[in-house]
Protein backbone atom coordinates (compact mmCIF):
# COMPACT_ATOMS: atom_id res chain seq x y z
CA UNK A 1 0.00 0.00 0.00
CA UNK A 2 1.90 2.78 -0.59
CA UNK A 3 -0.50 6.06 0.61
CA UNK A 4 0.95 6.32 4.32
CA UNK A 5 -0.75 9.31 6.66
CA UNK A 6 1.52 10.35 9.66
CA UNK A 7 0.55 11.24 12.76
CA UNK A 8 1.84 13.23 15.63
CA UNK A 9 1.09 12.64 19.02
CA UNK A 10 1.35 15.64 21.71
CA UNK A 11 1.39 13.11 24.91
CA UNK A 12 2.52 9.78 25.65
CA UNK A 13 1.12 8.84 28.60
CA UNK A 14 -1.41 5.51 29.43
CA UNK A 15 -3.80 6.71 26.50
CA UNK A 16 -1.12 7.68 24.05
CA UNK A 17 1.27 4.70 24.92
CA UNK A 18 -2.23 2.71 24.45
CA UNK A 19 -2.83 4.14 20.96
CA UNK A 20 0.66 3.68 19.79
CA UNK A 21 0.27 -0.17 20.32
CA UNK A 22 -2.90 -0.55 18.82
CA UNK A 23 -1.58 0.72 15.90
CA UNK A 24 1.28 -1.58 15.44
CA UNK A 25 -0.53 -4.61 16.82
CA UNK A 26 -3.41 -3.74 14.87
CA UNK A 27 -1.35 -2.13 11.71
CA UNK A 28 -2.76 -4.27 8.94
CA UNK A 29 -6.18 -4.29 9.48
CA UNK A 30 -6.29 -0.65 10.15
CA UNK A 31 -4.11 -0.14 6.60
CA UNK A 32 -6.73 -2.02 5.14
CA UNK A 33 -9.74 -0.30 6.57
CA UNK A 34 -8.55 3.19 6.22
CA UNK A 35 -7.44 2.78 2.84
CA UNK A 36 -3.90 3.84 3.69
CA UNK A 37 -0.62 2.91 5.91
CA UNK A 38 -1.19 4.94 9.48
CA UNK A 39 2.79 5.65 10.93
CA UNK A 40 3.21 7.53 14.04
CA UNK A 41 6.00 9.76 13.08
CA UNK A 42 6.69 12.32 16.26
CA UNK A 43 5.79 12.11 20.15
CA UNK A 44 6.01 14.96 22.55
CA UNK A 45 7.37 13.61 25.27
CA UNK A 46 8.77 15.10 28.75
CA UNK A 47 12.28 13.59 28.59
CA UNK A 48 13.39 11.89 25.49
CA UNK A 49 16.04 10.19 27.16
CA UNK A 50 13.47 7.83 29.01
CA UNK A 51 12.66 4.16 27.79
CA UNK A 52 9.00 3.42 27.13
CA UNK A 53 7.20 0.64 25.96
CA UNK A 54 5.84 0.47 22.15
CA UNK A 55 7.98 3.76 21.56
CA UNK A 56 11.15 2.39 21.08
CA UNK A 57 11.45 2.79 17.24
CA UNK A 58 9.74 6.38 17.11
CA UNK A 59 10.93 9.64 17.35
CA UNK A 60 10.56 11.54 20.14
CA UNK A 61 10.83 15.10 21.08
CA UNK A 62 10.22 17.53 23.76
CA UNK A 63 9.16 20.28 21.16
CA UNK A 64 5.41 20.32 20.68
CA UNK A 65 6.63 22.89 17.90
CA UNK A 66 8.35 20.65 15.85
CA UNK A 67 4.81 18.62 15.45
CA UNK A 68 2.20 21.02 15.16
CA UNK A 69 4.50 22.76 12.07
CA UNK A 70 5.85 19.62 10.86
CA UNK A 71 4.11 19.88 7.21
CA UNK A 72 4.33 15.76 7.04
CA UNK A 73 2.40 15.41 9.29
CA UNK A 74 -1.56 15.13 8.40
CA UNK A 75 -2.94 14.53 11.90
CA UNK A 76 -2.42 15.76 15.20
CA UNK A 77 -3.44 13.58 18.18
CA UNK A 78 -3.65 15.38 21.65
CA UNK A 79 -3.11 13.50 24.49
CA UNK A 80 -1.82 15.44 26.82
CA UNK A 81 -5.16 16.47 29.20
CA UNK A 82 -5.51 19.57 30.71
CA UNK A 83 -6.46 22.69 29.12
CA UNK A 84 -3.36 24.61 28.67
CA UNK A 85 -1.53 24.37 26.87
CA UNK A 86 -2.96 21.31 25.19
CA UNK A 87 -6.10 24.29 23.47
CA UNK A 88 -3.17 26.51 22.23
CA UNK A 89 -1.25 23.28 20.64
CA UNK A 90 -5.07 22.24 18.64
CA UNK A 91 -5.72 25.53 17.63
CA UNK A 92 -2.19 25.76 16.02
CA UNK A 93 -2.14 23.00 14.71
CA UNK A 94 -5.43 23.48 12.77
CA UNK A 95 -3.94 26.73 11.84
CA UNK A 96 -1.39 25.17 9.79
CA UNK A 97 -4.34 22.43 7.93
CA UNK A 98 -3.73 19.67 10.03
CA UNK A 99 -6.75 17.56 11.50
CA UNK A 100 -7.06 17.02 15.01
CA UNK A 101 -8.25 14.16 17.53
CA UNK A 102 -8.05 14.32 21.40
CA UNK A 103 -9.46 12.68 24.12
CA UNK A 104 -9.27 15.68 26.26
CA UNK A 105 -12.56 16.25 27.83
CA UNK A 106 -11.39 19.28 29.55
CA UNK A 107 -10.75 21.09 26.74
CA UNK A 108 -13.77 19.71 24.63
CA UNK A 109 -16.30 21.02 26.90
CA UNK A 110 -15.06 23.94 28.20
CA UNK A 111 -13.36 25.38 24.83
CA UNK A 112 -14.63 22.89 22.43
CA UNK A 113 -16.63 25.67 20.39
CA UNK A 114 -13.41 27.29 19.49
CA UNK A 115 -11.81 24.39 18.32
CA UNK A 116 -14.54 23.72 15.99
CA UNK A 117 -15.26 27.16 14.73
CA UNK A 118 -11.21 26.78 13.87
CA UNK A 119 -11.84 23.55 12.04
CA UNK A 120 -14.29 25.09 10.30
CA UNK A 121 -12.68 27.93 8.96
CA UNK A 122 -9.61 25.93 7.95
CA UNK A 123 -11.37 23.13 6.21
CA UNK A 124 -10.09 20.48 8.99
CA UNK A 125 -11.65 18.14 11.27
CA UNK A 126 -11.86 18.10 14.97
CA UNK A 127 -12.96 14.70 16.45
CA UNK A 128 -13.24 13.72 19.72
CA UNK A 129 -15.12 10.52 20.20
CA UNK A 130 -12.58 9.60 23.35
CA UNK A 131 -14.15 12.68 25.30
CA UNK A 132 -16.85 10.85 26.58
CA UNK A 133 -17.16 6.85 27.23
CA UNK A 134 -13.43 6.20 26.65
CA UNK A 135 -14.34 3.11 24.18
CA UNK A 136 -17.95 3.46 24.28
CA UNK A 137 -18.88 4.77 20.96
CA UNK A 138 -21.41 7.70 21.68
CA UNK A 139 -20.41 10.72 20.03
CA UNK A 140 -20.40 10.11 16.38
CA UNK A 141 -23.69 8.04 16.96
CA UNK A 142 -24.88 11.00 18.72
CA UNK A 143 -23.73 13.23 15.85
CA UNK A 144 -24.53 10.72 12.49
CA UNK A 145 -26.19 7.37 13.18
CA UNK A 146 -29.22 9.02 15.81
CA UNK A 147 -29.39 12.56 13.46
CA UNK A 148 -33.13 11.82 12.55
CA UNK A 149 -33.98 12.03 16.40
CA UNK A 150 -34.94 14.27 18.68
CA UNK A 151 -33.51 13.35 21.72
CA UNK A 152 -35.30 13.99 24.81
CA UNK A 153 -32.90 12.53 27.44
CA UNK A 154 -29.68 11.21 28.21
CA UNK A 155 -28.74 9.54 31.43
CA UNK A 156 -25.09 8.53 32.03
CA UNK A 157 -22.97 6.40 34.29
CA UNK A 158 -19.83 8.06 32.81
CA UNK A 159 -17.44 8.30 36.03
CA UNK A 160 -15.97 4.77 36.50
CA UNK A 161 -14.65 5.78 39.54
CA UNK A 162 -17.74 6.90 41.62
CA UNK A 163 -19.26 3.61 40.03
CA UNK A 164 -16.97 1.57 41.00
CA UNK A 165 -17.33 3.07 45.01
CA UNK A 166 -20.98 2.54 45.20
CA UNK A 167 -20.86 -1.19 43.56
CA UNK A 168 -18.75 -1.88 46.57
CA UNK A 169 -20.61 0.24 49.07
CA UNK A 170 -24.37 -1.53 47.85
CA UNK A 171 -22.16 -5.62 47.54
CA UNK A 172 -19.89 -5.33 50.32
CA UNK A 173 -21.73 -2.58 53.06
CA UNK A 174 -18.30 -0.86 53.42
CA UNK A 175 -18.49 2.90 54.25
CA UNK A 176 -17.42 5.75 51.56
CA UNK A 177 -13.94 6.21 53.14
CA UNK A 178 -13.28 2.70 52.92
CA UNK A 179 -13.94 2.26 49.25
CA UNK A 180 -12.59 5.48 48.44
CA UNK A 181 -9.22 4.10 50.03
CA UNK A 182 -9.65 1.11 48.06
CA UNK A 183 -9.96 2.62 45.26
CA UNK A 184 -6.81 4.57 45.67
CA UNK A 185 -5.18 1.37 46.22
CA UNK A 186 -6.08 -0.20 43.16
CA UNK A 187 -5.26 3.12 40.99
CA UNK A 188 -9.00 3.50 40.32
CA UNK A 189 -8.79 7.03 42.30
CA UNK A 190 -6.48 9.84 42.19
CA UNK A 191 -4.87 10.94 45.30
CA UNK A 192 -6.67 13.95 45.09
CA UNK A 193 -10.23 12.02 44.27
CA UNK A 194 -12.31 15.37 44.20
CA UNK A 195 -12.79 15.54 40.51
CA UNK A 196 -14.74 12.23 40.39
CA UNK A 197 -16.09 11.89 44.01
CA UNK A 198 -17.33 15.42 43.62
CA UNK A 199 -18.97 14.98 40.32
CA UNK A 200 -17.31 17.73 38.38
CA UNK A 201 -15.31 14.58 35.78
CA UNK A 202 -18.79 13.58 34.57
CA UNK A 203 -19.86 17.50 34.98
CA UNK A 204 -17.58 17.67 31.84
CA UNK A 205 -18.85 15.14 29.82
CA UNK A 206 -22.59 15.96 30.66
CA UNK A 207 -21.93 19.28 28.80
CA UNK A 208 -21.02 17.82 25.81
CA UNK A 209 -23.43 15.40 25.61
CA UNK A 210 -25.85 17.98 26.36
CA UNK A 211 -24.35 20.57 23.75
CA UNK A 212 -24.72 17.62 20.73
CA UNK A 213 -27.68 15.86 22.35
CA UNK A 214 -29.55 19.28 22.03
CA UNK A 215 -27.66 20.71 19.28
CA UNK A 216 -27.51 23.55 21.90
CA UNK A 217 -24.59 24.72 23.72
CA UNK A 218 -24.37 23.97 26.95
CA UNK A 219 -21.54 25.73 28.97
CA UNK A 220 -19.95 23.86 32.11
CA UNK A 221 -21.15 26.20 34.40
CA UNK A 222 -24.93 25.52 33.59
CA UNK A 223 -24.14 22.24 34.89
CA UNK A 224 -25.57 21.51 37.97
CA UNK A 225 -23.10 19.24 40.11
CA UNK A 226 -23.16 17.30 42.62
CA UNK A 227 -21.17 14.12 44.18
CA UNK A 228 -21.26 11.24 46.43
CA UNK A 229 -19.22 11.93 49.43
CA UNK A 230 -22.73 12.83 51.45
CA UNK A 231 -23.91 9.10 50.35
CA UNK A 232 -23.82 6.57 53.63
CA UNK A 233 -24.57 2.73 54.13
CA UNK A 234 -27.92 3.61 55.24
CA UNK A 235 -29.02 5.29 51.97
CA UNK A 236 -27.55 2.31 50.18
CA UNK A 237 -29.39 -0.13 52.35
CA UNK A 238 -32.90 1.64 51.98
CA UNK A 239 -32.59 1.95 48.83
CA UNK A 240 -32.04 -2.06 48.47
CA UNK A 241 -35.23 -2.35 50.82
CA UNK A 242 -36.98 -0.11 47.86
CA UNK A 243 -36.20 -1.99 44.83
CA UNK A 244 -33.52 0.65 44.11
CA UNK A 245 -29.44 1.09 43.39
CA UNK A 246 -27.97 4.44 43.60
CA UNK A 247 -25.43 5.56 41.08
CA UNK A 248 -24.20 8.54 40.14
CA UNK A 249 -25.57 9.84 36.86
CA UNK A 250 -25.12 12.52 34.52
CA UNK A 251 -28.57 13.60 33.11
CA UNK A 252 -29.49 16.08 30.01
CA UNK A 253 -33.44 16.34 29.90
CA UNK A 254 -35.40 18.39 27.51
CA UNK A 255 -38.24 19.97 29.42
CA UNK A 256 -39.89 21.00 26.06
CA UNK A 257 -40.69 25.17 26.20
CA UNK A 258 -38.73 25.31 30.00
CA UNK A 259 -36.02 24.43 27.81
CA UNK A 260 -33.38 22.16 28.52
CA UNK A 261 -31.59 20.89 32.06
CA UNK A 262 -27.91 19.19 32.48
CA UNK A 263 -26.81 18.16 35.69
CA UNK A 264 -24.98 15.56 37.66
CA UNK A 265 -26.12 13.73 40.98
CA UNK A 266 -26.55 10.46 42.61
CA UNK A 267 -29.69 8.98 41.90
CA UNK A 268 -32.22 5.89 43.54
CA UNK A 269 -32.22 4.26 40.01
CA UNK A 270 -34.88 1.35 39.83
CA UNK A 271 -33.24 -2.27 40.03
CA UNK A 272 -35.47 -3.33 36.50
CA UNK A 273 -33.18 0.18 34.63
CA UNK A 274 -31.13 -1.15 32.23
CA UNK A 275 -28.25 1.26 33.95
CA UNK A 276 -29.20 -0.13 37.49
CA UNK A 277 -26.91 -3.36 36.34
CA UNK A 278 -23.97 -1.09 35.59
CA UNK A 279 -21.50 -2.22 38.20
CA UNK A 280 -17.91 -2.00 38.91
CA UNK A 281 -15.64 0.64 36.49
CA UNK A 282 -18.01 -0.06 33.44
CA UNK A 283 -19.71 3.20 31.83
CA UNK A 284 -23.16 3.29 30.33
CA UNK A 285 -25.28 5.72 28.17
CA UNK A 286 -29.09 5.69 28.05
CA UNK A 287 -30.84 7.61 25.64
CA UNK A 288 -34.12 8.31 24.57
CA UNK A 289 -35.34 9.69 21.05
CA UNK A 290 -38.83 10.43 19.29
CA UNK A 291 -37.04 7.61 16.48
CA UNK A 292 -35.40 5.24 17.66
CA UNK A 293 -37.25 5.05 21.72
CA UNK A 294 -34.55 3.76 24.22
CA UNK A 295 -31.39 2.84 23.49
CA UNK A 296 -28.13 2.00 25.50
CA UNK A 297 -24.39 2.24 24.80
CA UNK A 298 -22.25 0.19 27.16
CA UNK A 299 -18.27 -0.60 27.88
CA UNK A 300 -15.03 0.79 29.37
CA UNK A 301 -15.54 3.82 30.17
CA UNK A 302 -11.09 4.74 30.77
CA UNK A 303 -8.08 2.74 30.56
CA UNK A 304 -5.02 2.17 28.19
CA UNK A 305 -6.59 0.09 25.75
CA UNK A 306 -10.61 1.13 25.83
CA UNK A 307 -9.91 4.59 25.10
CA UNK A 308 -6.97 4.08 22.82
CA UNK A 309 -9.78 2.30 20.74
CA UNK A 310 -11.49 5.33 20.50
CA UNK A 311 -8.92 7.66 19.53
CA UNK A 312 -7.85 5.27 17.17
CA UNK A 313 -11.15 4.99 15.08
CA UNK A 314 -11.05 8.81 14.67
CA UNK A 315 -7.64 8.33 13.55
CA UNK A 316 -9.13 5.73 11.26
CA UNK A 317 -12.02 7.98 10.08
CA UNK A 318 -9.75 10.59 9.35
CA UNK A 319 -7.58 8.42 7.13
CA UNK A 320 -10.33 7.35 4.64
CA UNK A 321 -11.17 11.29 4.67
CA UNK A 322 -7.21 12.37 3.40
CA UNK A 323 -7.02 9.00 1.43
CA UNK A 324 -10.43 10.28 -0.65
CA UNK A 325 -10.08 13.51 -0.69
CA UNK A 326 -12.79 14.14 1.09
CA UNK A 327 -14.35 16.92 4.77
CA UNK A 328 -17.08 14.53 5.75
CA UNK A 329 -16.81 14.97 9.91
CA UNK A 330 -20.23 16.70 11.02
CA UNK A 331 -18.83 19.51 12.56
CA UNK A 332 -19.92 21.82 15.35
CA UNK A 333 -24.11 20.96 15.60
CA UNK A 334 -25.03 23.55 18.23
CA UNK A 335 -27.73 25.64 15.51
CA UNK A 336 -30.17 26.13 18.20
CA UNK A 337 -30.42 28.52 21.04
CA UNK A 338 -32.18 26.19 23.48
CA UNK A 339 -32.68 27.92 26.42
CA UNK A 340 -31.69 26.41 29.91
CA UNK A 341 -33.84 25.12 32.81
CA UNK A 342 -33.21 25.91 35.69
CA UNK A 343 -32.55 23.56 38.27
CA UNK A 344 -35.89 24.82 40.81
CA UNK A 345 -37.83 23.90 37.59
CA UNK A 346 -37.19 20.97 36.92
CA UNK A 347 -39.11 17.26 38.44
CA UNK A 348 -38.42 14.25 39.90
CA UNK A 349 -39.42 11.84 42.99
CA UNK A 350 -37.36 12.58 46.03
CA UNK A 351 -36.06 9.80 48.60
CA UNK A 352 -35.58 12.36 51.79
CA UNK A 353 -33.81 10.48 55.19
CA UNK A 354 -34.34 12.54 58.50
CA UNK A 355 -33.26 11.95 62.09
CA UNK A 356 -36.32 13.47 64.14
CA UNK A 357 -37.28 13.63 67.99
CA UNK A 358 -38.99 10.26 69.02
CA UNK A 359 -41.63 11.72 70.50
CA UNK A 360 -45.19 11.35 69.41
CA UNK A 361 -46.55 14.00 66.64
CA UNK A 362 -43.46 14.37 64.93
CA UNK A 363 -44.53 12.35 62.17
CA UNK A 364 -47.43 14.46 61.49
CA UNK A 365 -45.53 18.06 61.79
CA UNK A 366 -43.46 16.36 59.23
CA UNK A 367 -45.99 15.80 56.84
CA UNK A 368 -47.70 18.65 57.41
CA UNK A 369 -44.33 20.96 56.55
CA UNK A 370 -44.30 18.51 53.25
CA UNK A 371 -47.90 19.21 52.52
CA UNK A 372 -47.50 23.24 53.23
CA UNK A 373 -44.94 23.19 50.65
CA UNK A 374 -47.00 21.57 47.95
CA UNK A 375 -45.04 17.88 47.88
CA UNK A 376 -47.11 14.75 47.98
CA UNK A 377 -45.58 11.68 49.88
CA UNK A 378 -45.85 8.18 48.19
CA UNK A 379 -44.79 6.49 51.51
CA UNK A 380 -43.01 7.61 54.84
CA UNK A 381 -41.12 4.65 56.69
CA UNK A 382 -39.94 4.70 60.16
CA UNK A 383 -37.47 1.73 60.78
CA UNK A 384 -35.14 2.48 63.65
CA UNK A 385 -33.37 4.39 66.55
CA UNK A 386 -30.21 6.64 65.84
CA UNK A 387 -28.22 7.81 68.72
CA UNK A 388 -31.72 8.80 70.66
CA UNK A 389 -33.51 10.07 67.44
CA UNK A 390 -35.63 8.33 65.25
CA UNK A 391 -35.17 7.68 61.62
CA UNK A 392 -37.74 8.67 58.67
CA UNK A 393 -37.45 8.07 55.28
CA UNK A 394 -40.33 9.62 53.07
CA UNK A 395 -40.40 9.29 49.32
CA UNK A 396 -42.21 11.96 47.19
CA UNK A 397 -44.43 11.96 44.06
CA UNK A 398 -42.58 13.66 41.13
CA UNK A 399 -42.51 17.29 42.41
CA UNK A 400 -40.55 20.49 40.92
CA UNK A 401 -37.41 20.79 42.54
CA UNK A 402 -38.31 24.26 43.91
CA UNK A 403 -41.16 22.66 46.28
CA UNK A 404 -38.72 20.40 47.45
CA UNK A 405 -36.38 22.59 48.60
CA UNK A 406 -38.86 24.63 50.05
CA UNK A 407 -39.99 21.71 52.19
CA UNK A 408 -36.67 21.19 53.32
CA UNK A 409 -36.23 25.09 54.45
CA UNK A 410 -39.44 24.44 56.21
CA UNK A 411 -38.21 20.62 58.35
CA UNK A 412 -34.98 22.67 58.74
CA UNK A 413 -36.68 25.14 61.09
CA UNK A 414 -38.76 23.01 62.95
CA UNK A 415 -37.87 22.15 66.60
CA UNK A 416 -38.16 18.34 66.84
CA UNK A 417 -35.84 17.73 63.17
CA UNK A 418 -32.18 16.84 64.22
CA UNK A 419 -31.38 16.92 60.60
CA UNK A 420 -31.54 15.88 56.95
CA UNK A 421 -29.52 13.40 56.39
CA UNK A 422 -30.18 12.60 52.78
CA UNK A 423 -32.09 13.88 49.73
CA UNK A 424 -31.91 11.40 46.95
CA UNK A 425 -33.69 11.70 43.29
CA UNK A 426 -35.58 8.75 42.52
CA UNK A 427 -35.62 7.87 38.73
CA UNK A 428 -37.91 5.02 37.95
CA UNK A 429 -37.97 2.47 35.38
Amino acid sequence: MSKVIKIGLLGSGTVGTGVVRVLKENGADIAKKAGAAVVVKKVLVRDVNKKRPYLEDVELTDNAQEIVNDPEIDIVVELMGGLHPAFEYMMEAMKNGKHVVTANKDVVAQMGHELLDMAEAKGVDFRFEASVGGGIPIITPLKECLTGNRITEIMGIVNGTTNYMLTQMTEKGSDYAAVLKEAQEKGYAEANPAADVEGLDAARKAAILGSIAFNSRVSLDKVSVEGITHIEPADINYAKELGYVIKLLAVAKDYGDKGVNVRVHPVFLAKTHPLASVNDVFNAIFIRGNAIGDAMFYGRGAGSLPTASAVTADIVSETRNLVSGTHSMVGCTCYNHRNFCPLEETESSYYVRLHVDDEPGVLGRIATAFGESGVSLKSVIQTRKVENHAEIVAVTHVVQHKHLQMAADILNGLSVVNSIRSVIRVEQD
